[in-house]
C-alpha cells in the first residue's frame, strides 16, 4: 500500500476527492465507496472514518443514506460553496493580466482580539499581502471569493473593501515583493515540479490511460496543486522574477487534469461532466 505522507494527509485527500469526483455522484456517497477510493491513494478505513468523522464536526459533510438505504456522505451547501470558491482558483488560466487592487481594511477591538487573529490567518489563506498594518491586498478578482469567505466567518463589519491602483513610489514590482514572500512560493512551486512533472513525464510516455492509475496520480497531483493557487495569488508576470516557477507548475498541473481526470472518473465511478475550465 502506498505510504499517504503529511503531504497527503487524509482528511485532505477526502476534500479534494469530493472536490473532484464526488460531488458529482447522484448521491451521497457511500462509506465503503469512500474506503475503496481513498485506499487506492493508501488511506486505510480507520483514518477515513475518522476524519471524515472530523469533517462532519465542521459542517463540511452531512450523513445521509443512499438509494439503496446504506450509510453514506454528502456535502454541506458551506462545502458546496467552498468548493465553487475553489474552482476558480483550482482551474484558473495563467498568467493572469493586470486588473488592479483589492485592498482590505480592518479594524477589531482588543476585546475581540481572537477575531483579528482569525482574520489575518483567512486573508494570508486567501493569498492577500501585506500592505501596511492593518491594510492588505491582492488582485481585484479575489475580492467576490474574499467577501463569501468573511461573511461565511461572520467578519465582514470589521473589514472595509477598496478598488484601485498602484500610484508608486516604488516601481509596482519591488513594491510586490514587499508585500508577498515571493521566495516562499516559488518553493513551493518547485516542490510540486519535483512531486509531479517525473510523474507527467511518464504518462507523456505511455500510451494508454488506465482508470485507476489516473485517479491515484490525480487524485495526489490535485490535493498537491489545490494549495498552491491560495499561497500564490496570480500576479501579473511583468512583476514577477523571470524565472518564476509558478509558470511551469501551473503547465504540469493542466496537463496531468486534461491526461488524467476524465479516466480517473471511470475509477471513482462517476461522469462529472465538463471539465472545469483550465
Amino acid at each position: 500500500m502506498i505510504n499517504v505522507s503529511d503531504q497527503h494527509a487524509p482528511r485532505s485527500l477526502i476534500v479534494t476527492l469530493y472536490g473532484a469526483y464526488g460531488r458529482h455522484a447522484p448521491g451521497p456517497v457511500p462509506v465503503a465507496e469512500l474506503i475503496r477510493l481513498l485506499a487506492a491513494v493508501g488511506v486505510d478505513a480507520p483514518s477515513v472514518r475518522s476524519s471524515v468523522s472530523r469533517l462532519k464536526r465542521r459542517g463540511l459533510l452531512l450523513p445521509a443514506r443512499t438509494a439503496l438505504g446504506a450509510a453514506g456522505y454528502e456535502l454541506s451547501a458551506e462545502a458546496r460553496e467552498l468548493l465553487d470558491d475553489g474552482d476558480r482558483r483550482i482551474y484558473a488560466a495563467a498568467p493572469w493580466t493586470d486588473e488592479g487592487w483589492v485592498l482590505a481594511v480592518f479594524s477589531v477591538p482588543e476585546s475581540e482580539r481572537q477575531k483579528r487573529h482569525v482574520l489575518r490567518s483567512r486573508l494570508a489563506r486567501l493569498g492577500f499581502g501585506t500592505a501596511a498594518p492593518g491594510v492588505w491586498i491582492a488582485p481585484a478578482r479575489l475580492y467576490e471569493e474574499t467577501r463569501h469567505a468573511l461573511g461565511r466567518l461572520r467578519l465582514e463589519t470589521y473589514v472595509d473593501f477598496f478598488r484601485g491602483e498602484h500610484l508608486g513610489f516604488a516601481p509596482t514590482a519591488e513594491a510586490v515583493a514587499r508585500w508577498w514572500d515571493l521566495a516562499a512560493i516559488g518553493k513551493e512551486h518547485e516542490a510540486f515540479l519535483g512531486r509531479h512533472e517525473p510523474v507527467l513525464r511518464r504518462w507523456e510516455r505511455r500510451p494508454d490511460t488506465p482508470p485507476e492509475d489516473a485517479y491515484r496520480d490525480y487524485l495526489l497531483a490535485l490535493d498537491s496543486w489545490r494549495r498552491l493557487p491560495y499561497s500564490d495569488p496570480g500576479l501579473p508576470a511583468r512583476l514577477l522574477p523571470g524565472d518564476w516557477p509558478g509558470v511551469r507548475s501551473a503547465a504540469v498541473f493542466r496537463a496531468l487534469h486534461e491526461r488524467l481526470r476524465d479516466a480517473g472518473a471511470v475509477f471513482a465511478g462517476v461522469s462529472p461532466g465538463p471539465l472545469p475550465p483550465v
